[in-house]
C-alpha cells in the first residue's frame, strides 16, 4: 500500500460530452443554406427536369399496327418507362423526407441579419404539412405505375385506348404539380447560391434545354391527339357501316382476334375512308401524322419526328399549322402560338443575357480602346507615344482581363482579405531575398499592403532626381537601373535588375529615419523597363507605417541584408574598392620608381659623373611625375548612400 501512488485526473463534464456527441445522420436537422442542402437541391432540380422529360414519353406508347390497322400498346417501352419513373419517384420521396429534416428561418427574427433557425422537428413538420407537402405528395405518387402494374393485367380484355386514356389523364394531372415543384426549388437555389448555372455557357445551355423540353412536351401532346383523332375517324365510320358483318369498336383494337374480325377487316371501308385522301373527315393539323404514318413506326423514330414538329411550330409560333373547326384542335393551336411566343422570347432573352455576360468586359475594353484612340488623335500625340499607350492597354488587358482586383478585395472582410493577399503574394514575396530574411508576422503585414504594378517595355518607372513614391519589387521581367551620380561628368553606372531585385530603396531609408519629413526622397537612379514587367509596389505611407509599428524592421540582420541586396550600396562599394585599388597601385608605382632612382644615383656616384647623374635624375623625376599624376588616374568621387536608421 505504501508503494501505491494515487493521482486525481479531471474529466470533462459528462453533460457537455452528451451535447457535443455527434447524432445519428437520420436525426440531424439540416441547415437550409448549408452545403448538403444546396448540393441536394441541385441534384433534385436535375431529377425534376428528368421527370418532366420522362412523363410525356408515356404518350408514345399508343400506336397502330400497320399490317392489321389496329390500335396497340407498346408494352416493352412501357416497362422501361415505368422503371425509370419509379426511380425518379424514389428521389421525390427522399426529397420529402429531407424537407421534414430541414430547418427554416423564423420570419419574426428577420429584423437584422439572416434570422434565427428553427430546429425543432415538430415545428418543422407542422410548417411543411401546412405548406407545400400536398403538392410534393401529388408529384411523388406513382400513379402511372399503378395503372401499368395494376390495371393493365386486368384490362387485357379491354381496349388499349381505355388504358392509354387512363395513363394520359394521370400523367397530365400529375404534370401540373411536377411543374409547380420546379419554381420554388429554382428560387431556393438562386437564393442560397445566387445562380442556377455557375457559368455563362452553362446558363445558355440550361435555357436551351428548357426550350427543347417545351418542344418535347408539345410534340408528345400533338402525337397523342393525332392518334386519338385518327382513332375517332375510325369509330365514326365504324358506326355508319351497315354491311353483312356489322363493325364493332372492339375490332379496331389489336386485342380483338378471330374469324369475324378477319372477315370484317377484308370487307370494311373504314380505313379507306380515313386515309386522308378519301372521305370527308378533316384531320386538320394532325394530317401529317396520318400521311407520314408516324403512329406506325418504332418508338425512336416517332419520338424524333414529334420533337422536330414541336420545335418547328414552337419556333414559328404555329404559323404553319392548318387547323380544322374541331374545338380541341383550335384550342391546341392557340396554345401552341402562345407557348411559342412566350418560350422563344424567354430563350432569346436569357441566352442573350448569359452570352453578353461573357463578352461584357471584352466589349467594355473595346469601347475604352476606341475612346483612347479618339483621344490620342484629338490631342495629336506623336506615333511613338501612341504605340506606348496601345502596348500598355493591350498588356493590361492580357494580364487582368479587365478585372479590378482592388475593388473586389476592398469589398471583402478584413480577415478574408488578409488570407487572400497572403495566398496570392506570400510565395512571390519570399522570392525577394530582402524579404526572405523577415519573419512571418512582418511578411503578412507587407502582403496586405502590396499592390500590383504592370509596366510595358520602354516605360520609365522613376527618373534620377524625381521624388520616390513607391518601392518596387520585381516579380517578372527585367529592368535597367542607371545613375550618373547627380549628373557628375565622367560617371555612369548601369545594372540590370531581374526577378527578386528591388528598386527605390531611398524610400526605405527615408521611412526608417525618425527625423524624416513629409517630403519624399529624390531618386538616385533612373529605372527603365527592358521588357514587360510585373512587380509589387509598397507606397511611402505603408513603409512609414511599417517603420513605426514593427520594431523588427530596425534589426542589424535586416540592415546587412538591405546593404547586401541594395544596388545603390553595391555601386558605392564598387566605387570605393576601385578607388582604393587605384590608390594602392599608385603607391606601389611611386615606391618602385623611388627604388629605381636611388639605384641609379648610387651607380652614378660611383662613376663620379655628377653632371650626367643630375641630368638623368631630372629625367627620372619627370617620368615619375607623369606616372603619378593624380588627375590622370583618379575616379570621380561618389558619395556614400544614406544609411537607414535600423
Amino acid at each position: 500500500m505504501n508503494n501505491l501512488n494515487l493521482r486525481l485526473v479531471s474529466i470533462p463534464n459528462p453533460t457537455l460530452l452528451l451535447q457535443h456527441r455527434q447524432q445519428e445522420w437520420w436525426r440531424q436537422i439540416l441547415d437550409p443554406s448549408g452545403e448538403i442542402v444546396n448540393r441536394w437541391n441541385r441534384i433534385f432540380f436535375l431529377i425534376s427536369l428528368v421527370a418532366l422529360f420522362v412523363d410525356p414519353l408515356f404518350f408514345y406508347l399508343l400506336g397502330f399496327m400497320p399490317h392489321r390497322n389496329c390500335l396497340t400498346m407498346d408494352y416493352g417501352w412501357a416497362g422501361f418507362l415505368v422503371v425509370t419513373r419509379t426511380i425518379v419517384d424514389l428521389f421525390s420521396f427522399l426529397h420529402i423526407l429531407i424537407k421534414f429534416r430541414t430547418a427554416y428561418i423564423n420570419p419574426n427574427s428577420r429584423v437584422f441579419g439572416r434570422g434565427d433557425l428553427v430546429t425543432d422537428p415538430t415545428l418543422i413538420a407542422f410548417r411543411y404539412l401546412k405548406g407545400n407537402f400536398a403538392i410534393d405528395l401529388a408529384a411523388t405518387l406513382p400513379l402511372p405505375q399503378c395503372v401499368v402494374w395494376g390495371v393493365m393485367p386486368i384490362a387485357r380484355s379491354r381496349t388499349s385506348n381505355h388504358v392509354n386514356h387512363a395513363i394520359s389523364l394521370l400523367i397530365i394531372l400529375q404534370y401540373i404539380p411536377r411543374i409547380i415543384v420546379i419554381f420554388p426549388l429554382n428560387a431556393r437555389i438562386i437564393k442560397n447560391t445566387g445562380v442556377v448555372a455557375k457559368t455563362a455557357w452553362t446558363g445558355a445551355a440550361y435555357n436551351l434545354i428548357l426550350y427543347l423540353l417545351a418542344s418535347h412536351v408539345l410534340g408528345a401532346v400533338w402525337y397523342l391527339m393525332s392518334v386519338d383523332r385518327i382513332f375517332t375517324c375510325w369509330k365514326v365510320h365504324c358506326r355508319h357501316e351497315r354491311d353483312e358483318i356489322h363493325c364493332r369498336t372492339i375490332y379496331l383494337d389489336c386485342e380483338a382476334v378471330g374469324n369475324d374480325r378477319d372477315i370484317w377487316y377484308n370487307s370494311t371501308k373504314v380505313f379507306h375512308n380515313c386515309d386522308g385522301k378519301h372521305g370527308d373527315f378533316n384531320f386538320g393539323m394532325f394530317a401529317p401524322a396520318l400521311h407520314d404514318q408516324v403512329a406506325s413506326v418504332n418508338f425512336i423514330e416517332k419520338y424524333f419526328y414529334c420533337l422536330w414538329f414541336g420545335l418547328k411550330n414552337l419556333s414559328s409560333y404555329g404559323q404553319s399549322l392548318e387547323a380544322s373547326t374541331y374545338a380541341v384542335e383550335t384550342g391546341f393551336g392557340i396554345l401552341v402560338c402562345i407557348m411559342g411566343l412566350l418560350f422563344f422570347s424567354l430563350l432569346i432573352g436569357n441566352v442573350q443575357t448569359y452570352l453578353q455576360s461573357t463578352t461584357a468586359r471584352l466589349e467594355e475594353w473595346r469601347v475604352k480602346r476606341r475612346d483612347t484612340e479618339e483621344w490620342m488623335n484629338h490631342r495629336q500625340l506623336p506615333p511613338n507615344l501612341q504605340d506606348r499607350v496601345r502596348r500598355f492597354v493591350q498588356y493590361n488587358w492580357l494580364s487582368t482581363r479587365g478585372v479590378k482586383e482592388e475593388e473586389i478585395l476592398q469589398a471583402l472582410p478584413l480577415d478574408l482579405r488578409r488570407e487572400i493577399q497572403k495566398h496570392l503574394c506570400l510565395d512571390l514575396v519570399r522570392r525577394v531575398p530582402f524579404f526572405s530574411k523577415m519573419d512571418n508576422i512582418l511578411l503578412d503585414a507587407i502582403c496586405q499592403r502590396l499592390v500590383s504594378s504592370l509596366n510595358t517595355k520602354g516605360t520609365y518607372i522613376v527618373r534620377e532626381g524625381d521624388p520616390v513614391n513607391e518601392m518596387f519589387f520585381i516579380i517578372r521581367g527585367q529592368v535597367e537601373s542607371s545613375t550618373t551620380d547627380g549628373g557628375r561628368s565622367g560617371f555612369f553606372n548601369s545594372i540590370t535588375l531581374k526577378p527578386g531585385d528591388f528598386c527605390g530603396e531611398e524610400l526605405l531609408t527615408w521611412a526608417l529615419m525618425s527625423t524624416s519629413n513629409q517630403n519624399r526622397p529624390a531618386s538616385t537612379r533612373t529605372v527603365k523597363c527592358v521588357t514587360e514587367v510585373e512587380a509589387f509596389a509598397l507606397r511611402a505611407d505603408d513603409l512609414k507605417f511599417f517603420a513605426s509599428q514593427f520594431k523588427r524592421l530596425h534589426s542589424k540582420k535586416l540592415q546587412h541584408s538591405f546593404r547586401y541586396y541594395s544596388h545603390q550600396w553595391r555601386t558605392w562599394g564598387a566605387c570605393i574598392l576601385q578607388a582604393a585599388f587605384r590608390r594602392h597601385r599608385r603607391r606601389k608605382l611611386v615606391e618602385e620608381l623611388s627604388r629605381q632612382e636611388e639605384s641609379m644615383l648610387f651607380y652614378m656616384r660611383e662613376e663620379q659623373d655628377s653632371k650626367f647623374a643630375k641630368k638623368l635624375a631630372s629625367t627620372v623625376k619627370q617620368k615619375a611625375a607623369t606616372f603619378v599624376n593624380p588627375a590622370a588616374d583618379s575616379m570621380p568621387k561618389m558619395f556614400k548612400p544614406d544609411d537607414p536608421s535600423f
